[in-house]
């Protein structure tokens, strides 16, 4: 291992002119070049080159330490080269989602006082259109690719025309360790986001202590797909390979990483629970049209792979069984592997909760999934399955240095170096989340076993009290009906109401497959409160939840016309719903569900 110690690089530009130091001509990044067609490789020398160019730009600026500049692109590594030209002058970067709402654009741009913006092309310039009133107080916008009509927008131009042509000298102005390095944008399901600060201690010392619970190679290679405006993908995705000297290779896109996964062959991947999701939902999608020999012996290798699992992490003891995984995993489960590159080590997933029964399929099929927990505010991560620990149902153990306990109504709270600074000028919310004396109130339920394993059991926030007194955490309902292949998006309803109803988004292409069993026609426009159908679909619900107690029962269904997109404002750029904003766009929809309220 090559892991650059924290007591000599202690800021996050720091760590980058070590990395250079120690690696120059190592590679560092890789990513597509749609002009060439071609997957390019750039080195931890160049990396800097490009940087020293950026500072020299930045600085003709008129910029001082501490002014907020923000980029909204996708992963590449001229992310990485503003991000780190701006920390080694002592500015503080503000990452924004490219999908994002231009309003709360608009909202954040100016609530962190931003004086310039890196955007990607015309096409997101064209897309800022309704809040180029909001824009007006940047010194400066630029822009990745040339944009037509620059030449009326004084202050816009793109990066070519805005970079010295010769090289630069790589500069190191930066902040003291716990002085502010960035300011998050919380996803915001409810209200306005909220802006994280996060100092260069607070994200240096969480990749440390994730490198001190898992083993980072310099010939290791993560790739990329998760926003790195998603503290996970930043944190563990950027900075801890930064650290440990891996090489980061960015996707093109999420409809082309299976593609890419073929391509780069990652040992490492840094993902949220609805990339399983959906790989889940394909996997089981194909398995109904399969033959039964074949849907047979893929449910014998993920059983016995399971075991291997368990026996290898000593929960269970050697069975003549596993005699069997070797040919099991050469028939199946390696084609499987093989679709992810056929390298991959282990997987990180966060962000969400990840279903207890897709751990098991994909690490039944020796694809080991490690998940973790965290907050944006905690820069992230808290908790992780470790290896040659793993209980998938849980969050994992805590990360070396990290405290928690539990307190009223069960509520995780936490406390670590790694807790941010506080809320940018929001000084009532701060001291609402955060104690004097450092604890951090997580809002999630939780309970600790005896081993340490934590247990999410819900959130404070996120639960449904039917008139009956009965109580119940939507989520976990939510998510069992979502392994079903045909839900694309499910929000389950009921609050204030004598039973519980459901939101569903459908597949498209299952949708139309069903449709067609039943003899319906898929464009009819009332076909979303057709009968058969709507009876299909509560029986298929039923069936994904029929563990769940008694009242938890789903007693009506409304198919939603559309999917719920961030640019409808329905999700986050995080992919998490936003209840509120659902319940008020399908009022009507749900107030028809409960004809006076019977149920």
């Amino acid at each position: 291992m090559d892991i650059i110690p924290y007591d000599q690089a202690p800021t996050l530009a720091a760590v980058f002119r070590t990395r250079i130091k120690k690696s120059s001509n190592k590679v560092a990044y890789t990513q597509f070049n749609h002009a060439t067609g071609q997957w390019e490789n750039t080195t931890w020398g160049e990396m800097g080159e490009h940087v020293a160019r950026w500072q020299a730009a930045l600085q003709r600026e008129g910029l001082n330490p501490g002014d907020r500049i923000a980029l909204m692109i996708h992963n590449c590594k001229e992310w990485v080269i503003f991000d780190q030209a701006a920390l080694g002058l002592g500015l503080v970067v503000v990452p924004l989602y490219v999908n994002d709402r231009p309003e709360n654009t608009g909202y954040l741009l100016q609530n962190a006082g931003v004086r310039l913006l890196l955007i990607e092309d015309s096409e997101q310039w064209e897309g800022l259109a309704e809040i180029h009133d909001q824009l007006a107080g940047l010194l400066r916008i630029l822009s990745l690719k040339p944009i037509e009509d620059a030449i009326l927008q004084p202050h816009l131009t793109d990066i070519e025309k805005w970079l010295p042509q010769q090289s630069c000298e790589l500069l190191s102005l930066e902040c003291k360790p716990d002085e502010l390095a960035t300011i998050v944008y919380t996803s915001g399901t409810t209200g306005r986001p909220k802006g994280v600060m996060l100092s260069h201690t607070n994200m240096l010392w969480n990749a440390q202590a994730a490198l001190k619970c898992y083993d980072i190679y310099p010939d290791d290679c993560f790739l990329s797909f998760l926003p790195l405006s998603h503290t996970l993908e930043r944190t563990i995705g950027y900075y801890l390979p930064m650290i440990a000297g891996s090489r980061v290779a960015y996707a093109r896109s999420i409809p082309e990483l299976g593609e890419d996964l073929l391509h780069i062959k990652p040992t490492l991947l840094i993902s949220v629970p609805r990339i399983f999701e959906r790989v889940y939902g394909k996997i089981m999608a194909k398995l109904e049209n399969d033959p039964p020999t074949l849907r047979k012996l893929f449910n014998l290798a993920v059983s016995i792979g399971w075991k291997q699992f368990e026996y290898e992490q000593k929960r269970t003891s050697w069975s003549p069984d596993l005699l069997l995984w070797p040919l099991l995993n050469k028939l199946v489960a390696s084609k499987v592997q093989a679709k992810l590159g056929g390298r991959l080590r282990f997987a990180v997933s966060g962000g969400a909760a990840l279903s207890p029964n897709i751990a098991k399929l994909f690490i039944g099929l020796g694809i080991r999934i490690q998940q973790g927990y965290g907050l944006t505010e905690t820069s992230p991560v808290i908790t992780g399955n470790l290896l040659t620990d793993n209980v998938p149902a849980s969050i994992g153990t805590l990360l070396p240095g990290i405290e928690v306990k539990i307190g009223e109504q069960d509520e995780l709270l936490t406390r670590s170096p790694s807790v941010m600074m506080g809320y940018w000028d929001n000084k009532e919310a701060t001291e609402k989340i955060i104690e004097p004396d450092g604890w951090l109130h997580t809002g999630d339920k939780a309970r600790i076993d005896e081993t340490g394993h934590i247990f999410i059991t819900g959130r404070l926030k996120e639960i449904i009290v039917l008139t009956t007194g009965e109580k119940v955490p939507p989520v976990d309902m939510e998510m069992a009906i979502a392994l079903d292949s045909l839900f694309e998006q499910v929000m389950v309803i009921g609050e204030g109401r004598p039973s519980l109803s459901a939101l569903v988004s459908l597949e498209k292409e299952q949708f139309t497959a069903l449709t067609d069993k039943l003899g319906l026609d898929p464009n009819d426009k009332e076909i979303l409160k057709n009968k058969a159908l709507l009876s299909v679909l509560r029986d298929r619900i039923q069936k994904q939840i029929h563990s769940f107690p008694g009242y938890a029962k789903i007693h009506r269904i409304a198919i939603v016309p559309e999917p719920w997109t961030v640019e409808n404002g329905l999700i986050t750029p995080t992919l998490k719903i936003r209840r509120s904003a659902i319940l008020d766009k399908y009022a009507a929809l749900i107030d028809a569900l409960y004809p006076r309220d019977q149920p």
